[in-house]
């Protein structure tokens, strides 16, 4: 019977070895890779070759029940096939954990965002919009602390780049002229591919049902093959260069159907996610709510640039509301119709792009994610800023700068360095006029979310807007003295065009003018050789026959004093909301009470940030203790401290979970009429400090002009004994 059983094993092969061999195979592979975490795509091969040899000793089982063999070689077999199970579960779970970055499996992740949500919309940090009448998607409120969040820091962006780069700040209408957004290229291209249940009408966004699809076959299906897992992989990665036609391809290679009805889908075709208006009340004036405030800086260059007293370079900020009309917003804050955008528009001459502060930055080191790591599928890896631009990584010093200031205001925020990457834009995500761009990625439960845009834009956008309105967007160096140059000089013959062309003339003598110099020579030589070239009219949609008389090109020597020409445009572009979600997750824990029979939430803000910075609590409901209270309360207002009070009959330890969950860093307890306790949130540390020294003290603190450990060590400790770790 024995000689049956190596048979039965033997003739199940299901490759060149035999499931045996594959066996030993796979178990050498787990033992060289015991040190290290296997890779995704070894593991994936191992359970393959793991669930054939189960597939090939669960036949053997069968075949010596069905040969009635005796119980003992059965029960050895069966115990055989349970070891290879055993095996393969093990193998299933390491594939999980790599699957799921090694941070637990993705039921944690939702457990750990709905904690956070739950906490926020409980203690009205947001909520959503309309929620008497059941709300409407993407559209959300923010409540008191949430307003107090955002204002601390829309107050500090002000403060790191407006105040402390001389910045020119302005405030422009979210009501935009057509006309505006015509030039910019949003009218035309501002647009998401869409698709429709065919049944319902329900609309998606069909790049996200494509992704959600790949990644839920990765992360949790673990019977896939490598190959499949590869071919999943690519596809995310190749995601935003998909045309519509191969993105509906891909769905209906796949079978993605509608995720609420499973009805079958249309196919896609793009959708402008702008929200049309009209201006005026007959309604000829087309309009649009402005997608991103960057628009009305570039309209208002010519008047800047004047007031900064006709120099660069110099930026423009701008903080305001956009829109955008988006097809099927998720994700709570961070994919939303409407939303706050802080921009910056930093107007640079093209052939000088240094920085005079990039000095100051170059030494900072953190997460870069180059488009070559991406592309080699490693991970991003720390570097040094002033390395990066000095190998060309990063396109030039004034990109280089704002990277860094951005790292900087981010990091001070309360954002987790270890969870900040810039990951550069590949090629099919680069903008065709944009010379570099970098996102600023904040991961969090949903992944690495972009939340910071830097850009060179070059100067797409003056140009742009000289073209459509006639108004030259341009700025001038001068010369200490006259430069001698060689011009091209494109003269039209409109008598000759005009004859030739009739009512196409202007559009002739117009795309004759705009020529290259490169083009112009092309013609100049063709009409010298052949008396006649072929020119395309891009605004005629054809090419036409330009003989010679109709053109006169010539190059000649002038004297210049001075040099007019088209900025360039650094642009970092801040969500705000973006940055606000992620700020919440890398704030927020856990910790246990004092009986430890509970978890008890902490929203760790730094004092900067915090939306209220400290409480005041009497101990007891004493009249003396609430008087001194009333007193310090006087005192942190006229220090121009955000507190609150509480004069509730609650334990001191339940108000202390209280302020806790709402992020506060500081309380004060009055005990006493001469001296009063501070006690620091993260820690739970508390101090003893006289009255008339509290507000200046807490003032220092949450300005952090001191930090809490030189207050520890100034002032005297103070040993809790009234059960402040009691929940709430």
């Amino acid at each position: 019977m024995r000689s049956l059983l190596v048979r039965l094993l033997s003739s199940t092969s299901s490759g060149p070895r035999s499931s045996i061999s594959r066996l030993s195979h796979i178990l050498s592979i787990r033992q060289v890779q015991a040190p290290m975490a296997a890779s995704e795509e070894s593991l994936r091969k191992a359970l393959a070759d793991m669930q054939a040899a189960v597939d090939s000793r669960g036949n053997a089982v069968r075949a010596l029940k069905a040969a009635k063999a005796s119980k003992p070689e059965i029960d050895a077999a069966i115990d055989a096939l349970n070891h290879l199970k055993l095996e393969k579960l093990s193998i299933e779970k390491e594939l999980q954990a790599a699957v799921s970055g090694g941070d637990g499996s993705a039921v944690t992740r939702e457990a750990f965002r709905q904690a956070v949500v739950n906490t926020l919309e409980r203690r009205l940090f947001y909520i959503p919009s309309f929620k008497i009448y059941r709300g409407v998607a993407g559209l959300y409120d923010y409540g008191p602390p949430g307003c107090a969040v955002k204002a601390n820091v829309l107050s500090f962006w002000r403060q790191h780049f407006v105040l402390e780069e001389n910045m020119l700040e302005v405030d422009c209408p979210c009501v935009t002229p057509e006309v505006v957004l015509k030039a910019s290229g949003h009218v035309d291209k501002f647009t998401d591919l869409m698709v429709k249940d065919l049944k319902t009408g329900t609309c998606y966004r069909a790049d996200h049902l494509l992704k959600d699809f790949c990644n839920e076959k990765l992360q949790k299906d673990l019977t896939i093959s490598a190959e499949k897992a590869s071919e999943f992989k690519l596809v995310l990665a190749t995601l935003d260069d998909l045309s519509a036609e191969e993105l509906g391809a891909k769905i209906k290679e796949y079978g993605i159907v509608s995720p609420d009805t499973k009805n079958p889908l249309s196919d896609p075709y793009p959708f402008n996610l702008m929200f049309q208006t009209s201006i005026g009340p007959s309604g000829t004036i087309p309009g649009f709510m402005r997608p991103e405030t960057a628009q009305g800086i570039f309209v208002n260059f010519k008047d800047l640039y004047y007031y900064n007293g006709n120099r660069l370079p110099f930026a423009a900020a701008q903080i305001g509301q956009a829109f955008r009309n988006e097809i099927s917003p998720r994700q709570g804050l961070l994919r939303v119709r409407e939303f706050t955008l802080a921009e910056i528009e930093h107007f640079v001459d093209p052939e000088d792009k240094s920085h005079p502060k990039f000095g100051e930055v170059s030494h900072l080191e953190f997460l870069m994610f180059p488009r070559e790591q991406q592309m080699s599928g490693q991970s991003a890896t720390k570097t040094c800023l002033g390395e990066a631009v000095a190998k060309g990584t990063v396109n030039n010093e004034t990109l280089g700068y704002f990277i860094g200031r951005v790292y900087l205001f981010l990091t001070r925020l309360g954002i987790d360095k270890g969870r900040l990457r810039f990951r550069q834009h590949l090629a099919n995500e680069m903008a065709h006029y944009a010379a570099d761009c970098w996102d600023a990625e904040i991961e969090c439960s949903y992944g690495w979310i972009e939340c910071v845009g830097i850009a060179d834009r070059s100067a797409y956008d003056l140009h742009a807007h000289t073209e459509k309105s006639g108004v030259a967007l341009v700025a001038a160096e001068k010369f200490a003295q006259p430069r001698e140059v060689e011009k091209l000089v494109i003269t039209p013959i409109k008598k000759e065009i005009g004859l030739a062309f009739k009512g196409s003339q202007k559009m002739v003598v117009e795309a004759l003018e705009a020529m290259t110099e490169e083009e112009a020579m092309k013609m100049k030589s063709s009409l010298e050789s052949k008396g006649e070239d072929e020119f395309l009219v891009c605004t005629l949609g054809k090419t036409v026959t330009i003989k010679d008389g109709m053109v006169k090109i010539s190059k000649e020597k002038k004297k210049e004093h001075q040099r007019v020409f088209t900025p360039s445009v650094i642009e970092p572009s801040f969500g705000i909301g973006r940055i606000i979600y992620c700020l919440y997750e890398h704030s927020f824990y856990k910790r246990p009470s004092k009986d430890g029979d509970e978890q008890l939430n902490v929203f760790s803000f730094p004092p900067l940030v915090a939306p209220i910075k400290c409480t005041v609590f009497p101990l007891i409901q004493k009249p003396e203790y609430e008087a001194v209270a009333q007193h310090i309360s006087k005192l942190l207002t006229a220090a121009g401290v955000s507190h609150i009070i509480d004069m509730s009959g609650n334990t001191i330890g339940k108000r202390y979970a209280r302020t806790d969950e709402l992020g506060v860093p500081f309380a004060i307890t009055a005990d006493s009429q001469t001296d009063v306790t501070i006690r620091e949130r993260d820690s739970k540390d508390q101090v003893r400090i006289t009255i008339s020294e509290v507000a200046s003290i807490v003032k220092d603190l949450t300005e952090e002009q001191k930090t809490w450990a030189d207050i520890w060590s100034a002032y005297p400790h103070h040993t809790s004994t009234n059960g402040e770790d009691n929940e709430e």
